[in-house]
């Protein structure tokens, strides 16, 4: 589940509500073990959620700082995919040489 929180500060154009949304309901579904919680638990998850996302949205919008130019989200597809490329070519080496 972790990996679909996606980093959300300094980007151009900045993130949008429903990213700030869909990282504060990874982030409380991780938390708690739930994927989708029960009618008991309900009002109190999407309570999480919707707390999260408000101090989310302070965090970057009216604390954070930073001199480093804004990244693109096409820059850090590109990264993502590099990286995924490096993880299977290791996977591989390593299927290889137990055989």
């Amino acid at each position: 589940m972790c990996r679909n929180i996606k980093r959300l500060y300094n980007f151009e154009p900045p993130a949008t509500e429903e990213e700030i949304q869909a990282s504060a309901l990874q982030y409380v579904r991780k938390v708690s073990g739930m994927q989708k919680p029960s009618a008991a638990n309900a009002e109190a998850f999407e309570h999480a959620v919707e707390a999260i996302a408000a101090i989310t949205r302070e965090l970057l919008l009216q604390q954070l700082e930073t001199t480093a130019p804004p990244r693109t989200r096409e820059e850090e597809a590109e990264r993502a995919r590099e990286r995924g490329q490096e993880r299977d070519r290791r996977m591989r080496e390593r299927l290889l040489a137990e055989e």
